[in-house]
């Protein structure tokens, strides 16, 4: 019988004498009656002070990745010791096993590692960056692209991942934008919730699920100047309205741990914010995980000018609200001698503590501590034929088309010439991105290979054409010389796998290097000419728009991109994504998201130099929020309002029909907006408040029915209280937040 359930027994018979005299009362008793919560306070009762400050530390590993453990045997005395609890970056089911078996075998307690990774848009199998998968408008595609790679990383002995990023932003500078949903709270807090369910399933300890963590809390997603790890300055409103609704859906879902952002909130660093990990999370949402720390950002607060040294950071952390300290080692160096010097209650660590072990109880590591280390498993659910088939279609799901001049796509399979050029088409760290965890470039399907599977007897001639972010210009020789014996020019152009991502802001958003010289190159030729752009973030394309006929936006597609790019261009799927990200015209204009607010003196478009304008371009994007194209077209018709006015805690519904006008099967994303029109604070000029991705066949028409509650209809007043006010309303549905086909009113009454 191995340690752990030596330890198991003792801890049935502690639980018996805590119960009995009253006399364990040394964890937060916040769990809501968890059935683990007795369990987690009697080895709180057994431990030592280093034992349970070990719990609260995370460390990287630092071996090989091709030893027996990937830990050196510095970190494994660290794990015997129990000093180390948790890892990150340990991955593979025979390493991590190993690993697991000196913690639970070799340490006095026996008590079960968490292993960590950045599992952020899959594992193996790499579906679209988060962006893109927002882009399907498709929830269900979501929450499976999540479970995907919870399976595929549990099975490969991780237990967490860092993800979902819910950060809401508006600025396409910042290289983080590829992680999380967009701009809109509404949306963002669907899709967070989605993706925790993908993670956690519907029962934590099952050995296919993984620990989700929400990050960044709170505000990272508006960085000064769109720098990475630039300050935030957001006001009490704006974080209340956009920054929070998402983190509170993943609690809502279940959400077992939260990260802290590596920026501040009204001038206090967020591992360190009261306000933020305990006033919100605890006490205001109850939330009863654990909170953890960003990479180092303990030692960070020093840079921050708030700690003088680790030591004083470390205690103002876990006074905050913080529970696990990621890589900087502040808590396990520290707190010892904080206890001593009554700096720190031992108390405050008990509650970090038992936090920690009610999660890894959650996960079922008590029960089996190698469930998540199981070499069969790792050998027949990941990188699977299935998985790779759901891949590619949440890809072709996430792209969206963003002009088709003249119907130029789908392009006819019967081509017997295609030029396919520019520096995409055969780049495999390109097609999976930043974030490929442990994705190898081998397994992936580029442009060239996506083509090359759908039609087999075309003659594709390739040219690079042009690098990502050089000045030569040696490859436009050949591209064009490839072009002038093609019928047709697939062109992919855009950003490298370096250039978007964490620590990959930009302060022009513009396709880099020499490649729109390439464009235009080509365009000279009046060949018919389909772009297609790859990107982690919003570009700047406005030369392409107004020259090029056809533009396709495939985002980072993954593992199955090439396959599915394929399938939209030549028309085995039709389009359906829509923008989650608005498009500017100009870096100029950023922040530009579309329910902004009307100043005192809006453009109206009458030309008026006195109104709130540019002088040198127009306000509006080059593409909004909720665009996108498809190959079929869409009529919008017959709204009707169930009451005109409706009781102020009442249900409003509401009805539209929808008609297939075009020739083929396609699906429209319907979209929901209101405007609450006088109201005792200003509100945006339109809200998402609703959508439904509808398939029509040819000539179809269905009725499709929705309803909002005054929840739906609330704001956030003076006071900061949430609040329905009585009122009228303007409803507006349509293709996308500016291509509004059909226009109600309603009013709220007392």
């Amino acid at each position: 019988m191995i340690k752990k359930n030596k330890l198991l027994i003792r801890l049935s018979i502690t639980a018996v004498i805590c119960y009995a005299f009253n006399s364990c009362d040394t964890a937060d008793k916040s769990h809501n009656s968890d059935p683990y919560e007795k369990k987690v306070d009697s080895l709180i009762a057994l431990m030592t002070l280093e034992e349970k400050i070990g719990q609260l530390n995370l460390v990287g590993r630092d071996g090989n990745r091709n030893s027996a453990t990937q830990i050196g045997p510095e970190k494994a005395e660290a794990i015997r010791k129990g000093s180390v609890g948790n890892l990150i970056g340990v991955v593979g089911a025979g390493p991590n096993r190993e690993v697991q078996r000196i913690a639970v075998e070799e340490s006095r307690l026996g008590i079960p590692l968490l292993f960590a990774r950045d599992v952020i848009h899959g594992y193996k199998t790499l579906t679209p960056i988060p962006l893109a998968e927002a882009a399907s408008w498709d929830l269900e595609a979501i929450e499976k692209s999540a479970r995907i790679a919870a399976i595929e990383a549990s099975a490969s002995g991780i237990n967490w991942t860092y993800a979902p990023m819910v950060d809401v932003s508006r600025d396409p500078r910042w290289g983080r934008v590829m992680e999380g949903a967009g701009e809109d709270p509404y949306y963002g807090s669907l899709v967070a919730a989605a993706r925790v369910k993908g993670f956690q399933g519907d029962d934590l300890s099952k050995e296919n699920t993984i620990l989700a963590c929400a990050k960044h809390f709170a505000g990272y997603g508006s960085p000064m100047a769109g720098r990475e790890y630039s300050i935030t300055d957001v006001s009490m409103r704006e974080l209340y309205e956009v920054h929070f609704p998402p983190f509170e859906a993943t609690l809502n879902a279940g959400v077992g741990t939260y990260m802290t952002s590596f920026t501040e909130v009204n001038a206090v660093p967020a591992t360190v914010s009261r306000f933020l990990l305990t006033d919100i999370l605890r006490t205001q949402w109850g939330f009863d995980g654990f909170v953890v720390t960003d990479w180092s950002t303990i030692t960070q607060l020093m840079e921050h000018g708030v700690a003088a040294d680790s030591s004083s950071a470390a205690a103002a952390s876990i006074k905050a609200g913080v529970d696990m300290d990621m890589g900087s080692k502040s808590f396990v160096k520290n707190l010892v001698q904080l206890v001593k010097e009554n700096k720190v209650s031992e108390k405050d660590i008990d509650i970090a503590a038992a936090r920690i072990l009610l999660a890894k109880y959650r996960l079922g590591l008590f029960d089996d501590p190698y469930q998540y280390t199981n070499p069969e498993r790792e050998k027949t659910e990941v990188l699977t034929l299935e998985n790779r088939e759901a891949a590619r279609d949440i890809a072709r799901k996430s792209l969206v088309l963003l002009k088709n001049k003249d119907q130029l796509l789908p392009l006819s399979k019967k081509l017997k010439t295609i030029a396919l050029i520019g520096p995409m088409i055969d780049d495999p760290k390109a097609t999976m991105g930043r974030w490929k965890a442990e994705g190898n470039k081998e397994d992936v399907i580029t442009i060239i290979q996506g083509l090359k599977n759908k039609l087999p007897e075309t003659k594709i001639l390739t040219a690079k054409g042009a690098d990502y972010d050089t000045e030569d210009r040696s490859g436009f020789s050949q591209a064009i010389a490839i072009a002038k014996q093609a019928e047709v020019i697939i062109l992919a152009v855009g950003e490298s796998q370096k250039h978007s991502g964490e620590a990959s802001s930009r302060a022009s958003i513009d396709i880099p290097g020499v490649q729109m010289e390439l464009v235009k190159e080509l365009h000279t030729l009046g060949k018919p000419m389909v772009v297609i752009l790859h990107n982690g973030r919003p570009l700047t394309i406005n030369w392409i728009n107004d020259n090029v006929p056809a533009i396709l936006e495939v985002w980072i597609p993954g593992t199955e991109g090439g396959n599915a790019i394929a399938d939209v261009l030549f028309g085995d799927y039709n389009p359906s994504g829509k923008l989650p990200i608005t498009f500017p015209l100009s870096v100029g204009q950023i922040p530009i998201f579309y329910s902004y607010k009307n100043t005192g003196r809006p453009d109206d478009g009458s030309g008026s130099r006195w109104a709130s304008k540019y002088y040198d371009i127009p306000n509006k994007p080059l593409y909004p929020f909720g665009y996108g194209l498809s190959y079929t077209t869409f009529e919008y018709s017959d709204l009707q309002i169930e009451k005109s006015k409706v009781g102020i805690n009442d249900i409003v519904t509401f009805s539209i029909k929808i008609t297939n006008t075009g020739r083929i099967k396609g699906e429209e994303v319907i979209q929901v907006y209101t405007r609450d029109l006088i109201a005792s604070v200003t509100r945006p000029v339109k809200e998402l408040k609703r959508f439904r991705k509808v398939l029509l066949k040819p000539g179809e028409t269905k009725v499709i029915h929705f309803s909002l509650t005054t929840k739906d209809l609330k704001l956030l007043n003076e006071e900061l209280q949430w609040v329905t006010e009585p009122g009228a309303f303007q409803l507006m549905i349509g293709s996308s937040s500016s291509d509004i086909r059909l226009e109600g009113m309603f009013e709220l009454i007392e």
